[in-house]
């Protein structure tokens, strides 16, 4: 990258011509699930003060307080402008955005948070684990993805580490922190009240919970036990949250559209990854008793 930039200014240098900078924090990271992550979606409001403002694939939300703005997870890199051209389209100034959540850090959510953060001046917000993540822009040592390898832009701006309960206030609205860890030691899912005509709904933006890895990684190996653990603390959380309306890091992963209003959507949500941990456990016992 920095091979790059250097070849751009010796040629602006040399050749009197102008050349479109390269922004460090905005290069793409491709995927074989980039496009499908990306997918455009038009901005929408889901309830109250809340909206939508990610992809088709990848989830970002906005919240309106009142007295500033919340934006929830930053998508990859790439995908910084569209979300910032997003807020813009449902009226919105980006420069009213005073926090970003994050809810785990890994380059598909977390990638854009550098670039955000830099150009709405907003706080970047998670788990104390997460924020060592976001700064380093690298998986952890104990991340089940680590073999994977690659890194996304790094945090520098402003940030703030919340506890497992702790209250987010801006302006009257509070926003909860849930920690739920399994996927990352430091995920964390977000909620909090939208209301409409005297009417209140609680929105849960939950972090991903499937059980995926690195292929040569075993959940049935000494190191995945305190990951097994931490997946059945975020079954627990999950099923006893209120949760009206469940918006997912992943949307397909909410089980219905963008969004899902269903009743149950949380626990169903919690059963799903239950499900898929029990198969891997399964399917990595059964190989190795080969």
């Amino acid at each position: 990258m920095f091979e790059a930039i250097s070849l751009l200014a010796w040629l602006a240098a040399t050749s009197g011509a102008p050349v479109l900078a390269v922004d460090p924090l905005t290069q793409p990271i491709t995927t074989s699930r980039t496009a499908e992550w990306l997918a455009p979606a038009p901005p929408e409001k889901i309830y109250g003060n809340s909206y939508l403002v990610g992809f088709g694939g990848m989830s970002v939300a906005l919240i309106d307080t009142g007295d500033g703005l919340v934006l929830v997870d930053g998508a990859l890199p790439q995908a910084a402008p569209a979300i910032l051209a997003n807020v813009r389209k449902l009226g919105f100034d980006p420069k009213d955005i005073k926090f970003i959540l994050s809810t785990e850090p890994h380059f598909d959510h977390a990638g854009g948070l550098a670039a955000l953060a830099r150009d709405t001046g907003a706080t970047v917000v998670a788990s104390a684990r997460g924020i060592e993540g976001l700064k380093s822009g690298r998986h952890a040592a104990d991340d089940p993805q680590l073999a994977y390898g690659g890194s996304w832009p790094a945090v520098t701006t402003a940030t703030r580490v919340m506890a497992d309960g702790e209250v987010l206030k801006l302006g009257k609205l509070g926003i909860t922190a849930h920690a739920t860890p399994g996927h990352t030691m430091g995920s964390m899912s977000w909620s909090w009240p939208a209301c409409e005509d005297n009417e209140c709904n609680a929105i849960v933006f939950a972090s991903s919970l499937n059980p995926v890895s690195a292929d040569d990684y075993r959940f049935t190996g000494a190191a995945g036990a305190p990951f097994i653990a931490a997946f059945a603390q975020s079954y627990r959380t999950m099923d006893a949250l209120a949760c009206d309306i469940l918006i997912s890091a992943h949307p397909d992963n909410a089980g219905e559209g963008r969004y899902n209003a269903k009743p149950g959507a949380c626990r169903a949500y919690a059963d799903r990854s239950r499900q898929a941990l029990a198969k891997r456990l399964a399917e990595e016992k059964a190989g190795a008793a080969k």
